[in-house]
């Protein structure tokens, strides 16, 4: 019997992955006390200024040893102990960002409790002593989804982001309206630990409107910040990224003396600082393992030490990229690469907390610009390789489709589409057939001057022999918690003994005796999906590298059983593997 193709060309945009079915100075250390705001705000006289060469606060030269760590890619029951290993390291100042996009995930939607208390982190970082610099955004970068701006922005077709375009002014006048008043009261001036606000981030990168920067500068002073103001750019940034009355600040990671000449150049007798000194850089799925070794790094970071410039490491801590967060990275490459879910960073402090050659050497460095002893090192958390959990059940993409009220008929894989294959040809067929497409994002461009273009979804013509098709029924597989556990407690699940079909849901039991302790879930006879323990989403694996392992966090588990959920898009060894260490991959020096 003879058969014939089709060929069938799409047009695609970024991250889209298509499944096609058919069917030197002194430095002043505050402790703060856990009395009443008035009684903390009666010794204080001016917070952190920037008018020598020298930071000064309260009127002492002041060098800030910071280091970044993002609570959104922390667990909660973890904060505590990052921050903790952060003070020990000899850092006097927390930095990070606040991520729109999770703060407010719908429009008028606001999130500020369990995993996004800002403020309760604001208060840990003051009650362990440590300083806190600001990065409210709007836009963010740190390799997350659209640099921290919330998606439901380019609803609006003439969007113009990180412009006064005023349907983006409006929208970030409602979100720091909420988040800027949980910030005021945590400022020095009122008894805080909030030295300084980080006004947007690397501006000068994007520079398409010589009025937003003064905007955003305002949309923070009118709120109540009164702290010093500080900008964040590299060198060719720096040109076009700064605001009259904030301190323009310089990111690196190889320091040229040139760039610490431009910076003075500009801001003579202002004091320098690295707000980001990169300890390590980001991964891509399908590169390799970026690794930035200490012995690069210390002598780096000892020179702008000696040059009296202040220093920000990022990461200090870089943590994980939980959820569907990841960004991707499309500058200088032919099409945009989404980041894996690790966001180790290579950074001093490991994913899982622990401490790394880096961090001892960094922490013997600080020790000399300490009159006093730095605090003992606190304990590693153990981490357990468990049993592997066997998978006992499964069900098909196309069945659970009945908690999204979904239809999807003729489920016969074909292909995968993305950037470089764009044409399938698809088997000849009698009588009416479906075609169906499962739209993965990836992560979308989080850097760079394509953030406009980052719709995602069908947003071109879809041909069959050169015909366009039209009237697709589009339906969202958000996988958000409300549907996981609704698919977990639902009654259509079969047993392994029934021959599988892909794209599906997978259902295992962890058994935990004892009390929980981190550990990591290695997949290597499956190939590209999501993992939930217990509901809680984990992240993305896909077997192209060069991450190789999830990262469980102890207090996500309980004792007995746990229910692990894999969804799974094209093959199942059967069995969900666990290890006590990470594996990230084949490596590659940082260039």
């Amino acid at each position: 019997m003879e058969s014939s193709v089709f060929g069938l060309r799409l047009s695609l945009k970024q991250r889209y992955f298509l499944l096609l079915c058919v069917a030197a100075a002194g430095i002043i250390m505050y402790r703060f006390t856990r009395n009443h705001p008035e009684t903390r705000r009666m010794n204080r006289v001016e917070g952190l200024r920037a008018n020598s060469s020298q930071f000064t606060l309260e009127r002492k030269p002041f060098l800030i040893l910071g280091g970044s760590i993002h609570y959104f890619r922390v667990p909660r029951a973890y904060w505590e102990d990052r921050l903790l290993k952060m003070k020990a390291c000899g850092l006097n100042t927390l930095t990070t960002y606040v991520p729109w996009n999770l703060h407010e995930p719908e429009r008028g939607v606001f999130k500020f409790d369990d995993q996004l208390d800002l403020e309760a982190y604001l208060r840990l970082a003051a009650s362990l002593g440590l300083w806190v610099i600001l990065r409210p955004g709007p836009y963010i970068c740190a390799e997350w989804d659209l640099g921290g701006l919330p998606s439901w922005l380019l609803r609006d077709p003439q969007m113009k982001l990180r412009t006064t375009y005023s349907g983006f002014t409006y929208a970030v006048n409602s979100f720091f309206d909420e988040v800027i008043k949980k910030a005021v009261p945590h400022q020095y001036s009122k008894g805080g630990p909030i030295i300084a606000v980080q006004v947007e981030n690397e501006y000068g990168s994007y520079a398409t409107d010589e009025n937003y920067m003064p905007f955003i500068k305002e949309a923070l002073l009118s709120r109540g910040i009164t702290e010093l103001l500080l900008t964040s750019d590299n060198k060719d940034g720096l040109k076009l990224g700064g605001v009259k009355g904030a301190l323009e600040t310089i990111n690196f990671q190889k320091l040229d003396p040139d760039e610490i000449k431009y910076l003075e150049q500009i801001q003579p007798q202002q004091p320098k600082m690295v707000m980001e000194y990169w300890s390590g850089w980001f991964d891509l799925w399908g590169g390799l393992h970026h690794v930035y070794t200490a012995e690069e790094m210390i002598p780096v970071v000892t020179e702008i030490l000696k040059l009296d410039m202040s220093i920000n490491l990022y990461m200090f801590h870089g943590g994980t990229n939980f959820g569907f967060m990841s960004g991707a990275f499309a500058v200088g490459l032919p099409a945009p690469k989404p980041m894996v879910t690790s966001y180790d960073y290579d950074a001093p402090l490991s994913e899982a907390g622990d401490y790394t050659t880096k961090y001892h050497l960094l922490r013997n460095l600080f020790s000399h610009y300490h009159t006093q002893p730095l605090p003992e090192l606190p304990s590693v958390h153990e981490r357990r390789a468990y049993q592997p959990a066997v998978i006992q059940q499964h069900i098909s993409l196309w069945d659970s489709l009945r908690f999204t009220d979904k239809v999807f008929v003729d489920k016969h894989f074909v292909g995968v589409l993305d950037y470089t294959v764009q044409e399938l040809a698809v088997p000849d067929g009698k009588g009416k057939r479906t075609l169906g497409l499962l739209v993965e994002n990836c992560g979308r461009v989080n850097y760079g001057k394509t953030l406009d273009e980052q719709r995602k979804g069908l947003v071109g013509d879809i041909l069959l022999n050169e015909h366009p098709l039209r009237d697709f029924n589009i339906h969202s597989l958000d996988m958000k918690p409300a549907f996981v556990n609704r698919l977990e407690s639902a009654g259509h699940w079969m047993s392994m003994r029934h021959q599988p079909s892909f794209p599906g849901f997978f259902q295992g039991r962890l058994y935990v005796n004892g009390s929980p302790q981190d550990t990591f879930i290695k997949l290597p006879g499956w190939s590209k999906g999501v993992v939930f323990i217990n509901g809680k989403n984990l992240g993305r694996y896909w077997s192209t590298g060069p991450q190789q392992t999830l990262y469980v966090p102890g207090p996500w588990l309980h004792r007995g059983d746990n229910q692990v959920t894999v969804f799974e898009e094209q093959e199942t060894d059967g069995k969900i593997q666990f290890a006590s260490s990470p594996d990230y991959g084949m490596t590659i020096d940082v260039q």
